[in-house]
């Protein structure tokens, strides 16, 4: 069985290899899917074929996903080019006569106010009309988006944020990763939509906590309006789009865009996911 990964040179696609080989495929059978040849070295060097393949060449993902049995299809991360990209590749993948894809899509696709869903809804219905039999692995969010608290609350003891009193369903980003490689692996996935959480879900508050544990210190979370949030992070350095577009993700989460009692994730991994601070630790 050929495996390939897209973004491969990401921390989600190289988790994906790394959970793939330890799983017994063999890295001459795994395609690491790239756009810099350079920054896949070090899986050119276990053995892994590497294959060069902008998002943007259908051609040469066709070429690169030809003799592909299965696809860990990692969304790309250009946020508004993402539709387009994708199309090419489930058109090279149609072309090129791939028999599975698993798609990384985000948790409740379907009725997430969150502004990346769009993409990734145009993305399944795109898998369903391409007749490639495929799962959708609906992510949640990872602890590490987080991770830029950790300095915050150790200047000031606060973690900062606009998202009221709603859950977050999280885990880490291996516990996702991790899935991924498991049913590029295993059979039985095709037609199946995974909504992929974390349990415990974490309020802010119990966020700010699990921060606390990591610097070894107590930390307390501030709730404000979106602008005011966006303001924060002006003034930590984020240009002012960019954190208009953080802050905008806290309000739809706090309309509960990233709360799930959804167990899919545990029951794939066989185990629990990572806990905040542990993610939040590494």
């Amino acid at each position: 069985m050929r495996i390939a990964v897209t973004g491969a040179t990401g921390p989600f696609g190289g988790h994906v290899i790394e959970t793939l080989i330890a799983r017994g495929i063999a890295p001459a059978d795994i395609v690491a899917i790239v756009r810099n040849e350079q920054k896949a070295a070090g899986l050119a060097a276990q053995g892994v074929t590497v294959a060069v393949a902008p998002y943007e060449d259908e051609a040469a993902l066709t070429a690169a996903l030809t003799g592909v049995d299965r696809l860990v299809f990692v969304s790309a991360s250009e946020v508004g080019k993402r539709a387009a990209q994708h199309e090419n590749i489930i058109n090279a993948a149609k072309a090129a006569g791939v028999d599975f894809i698993a798609y990384t899509s985000l948790l409740g696709a379907p009725t997430s106010t969150l502004a990346l869903a769009e993409e990734h809804r145009v993305t399944e219905q795109l898998l369903a009309e391409s007749g490639i039999d495929h799962a959708l692995l609906r992510n949640g969010w990872y602890w590490e988006n987080y991770s830029s608290a950790i300095d915050t609350a150790r200047a000031t003891g606060k973690v900062f944020g606009a998202a009221d009193d709603a859950k977050v369903a999280a885990a880490a980003r291996k516990d996702y990763s991790e899935a991924a490689a498991i049913v590029a692996t295993t059979d039985g996935h095709a037609g199946k939509v995974y909504e992929l959480a974390g349990v415990p879900a974490l309020t802010y508050p119990e966020l700010a906590d699990a921060v606390g544990e990591v610097i070894g210190s107590e930390v307390t979370y501030v709730n404000q309006s979106v602008a005011e949030y966006q303001s924060v992070l002006e003034s930590a350095g984020l240009p002012a789009d960019v954190a208009g577009f953080v802050a905008g993700m806290d309000e739809a989460i706090a309309e509960g865009a990233l709360e799930s009692d959804s167990t899919d994730l545990q029951q794939l991994l066989g185990r629990d996911t990572t806990p905040a601070a542990v993610a939040l630790a590494v």
